[in-house]
């Protein structure tokens, strides 16, 4: 199977899933060694924590800036040095993080220690994507339609199962990001052109079909009229007005695969593979490249003074300064 074509930034970084087949040793969980250029490994996502800005990547590694993106440490103490994927924070205190080996860990101070709540290192079964909607609710989904819930804070995890595609026996694709709608509605990104939606906080989930069959990488929901937003591989973005019944091809000055789409208000922020940060202030219908870098992108995020701060496979890069509303 080729995951990710797609994880292409984890071939590069030399990282990889643990085991080749499920009922393997479980591999040991070992915590995160200190290392003086963190901001230099591959960063494969970040997320706001009030002010600060928390950033995941290879080998466990975990870093915070306090100054937007500026300036970095390695966080003091972080239990697996697998390779983690995806974190989100739901205010400037608790946040989660996913990755390799099935591990979700916790933080309850704004990312300086983190705890282990769930590891699964016998199976081949990477969480590539992770989403709280408060400090109780969250969903983490990832290999082979792996979809977890919590509502507890991450103490327990339960397992949701999604709807079969049409013309498929069962539900295998690989999920690679979460990302909210209005009220209780929730968007999940897939292979194959395949986004699930759920209305009612995760409980049940439908199938909205694309009509493309690239990989969807990230996805956002425009603000504030509301305009679906789903892009991924070979530079493919996709916008539905409608809510998911209909949707429009949009040309990108990229051929690169998006890797990360951010709404904020007014504005729609992407990143490639191809090194460019693309913006749209019309809602997704038409895209301009605002900077470009010598090597991919591996994801964005706008921070608090309206600055993006691009990332890469090999670390963190300057804040580009005037492009970007505020979040």
């Amino acid at each position: 199977m080729n995951v990710w074509k797609t994880l292409l930034w984890l071939a590069l970084a030399g990282c990889s899933t643990l085991a080749a087949a499920q009922g393997m040793e479980p591999v040991p969980v070992r915590a995160a060694v200190a290392d003086r250029f963190a901001d230099r490994a591959m960063m494969l996502d970040a997320a706001l924590a009030g002010e600060r800005v928390v950033a995941v990547g290879a080998r466990g590694e975990v870093i915070l800036s306090d100054d937007g993106g500026r300036q970095w440490r390695q966080a003091r103490q972080v239990p697996v040095d697998f390779t983690l994927t995806a974190v989100s924070f739901v205010d400037d205190k608790e946040g989660w993080a996913v990755g390799h080996g099935g591990v979700v860990i916790h933080t309850a101070d704004g990312g300086e220690t983190w705890q282990l709540q769930r590891s699964a290192t016998d199976v081949d079964q990477p969480l590539f994507t992770v989403y709280f909607r408060d400090r109780e609710h969250g969903w983490a989904a990832g290999l082979w339609s792996l979809l977890l819930q919590t509502e507890d804070g991450g103490k327990t995890w339960t397992t949701l199962h999604l709807p079969v595609a049409a013309g498929s026996k069962r539900s295998d694709l690989n999920l690679l990001r979460f990302f909210p709608g209005s009220g209780d509605t929730l968007y999940l990104a897939a292979e194959q052109g395949t986004l699930f939606r759920s209305t009612d906080a995760g409980q049940h989930w439908d199938i909205l079909a694309t009509g493309s069959k690239a990989s969807l990488w990230s996805g956002a929901v425009a603000q504030p009229a509301g305009a679906l937003i789903v892009a991924g591989l070979g530079g493919k973005l996709l916008r539905s007005t409608d809510g998911g019944s209909q949707w429009q091809t949009v040309a990108l000055p990229t051929s690169g695969s998006i890797t990360r789409v951010q709404a904020t208000p007014g504005l729609l922020t992407a990143a490639s593979l191809e090194g460019k940060i693309l913006q749209s202030r019309d809602e997704g219908v038409s895209w301009q490249v605002l900077w470009s870098a010598p090597q991919g992108l591996t994801t964005i995020l706008v921070n608090r003074l309206g600055q993006v701060l691009p990332f890469s496979k090999e670390g963190v890069l300057k804040p580009v300064e005037g492009v970007a509303a505020k979040p």
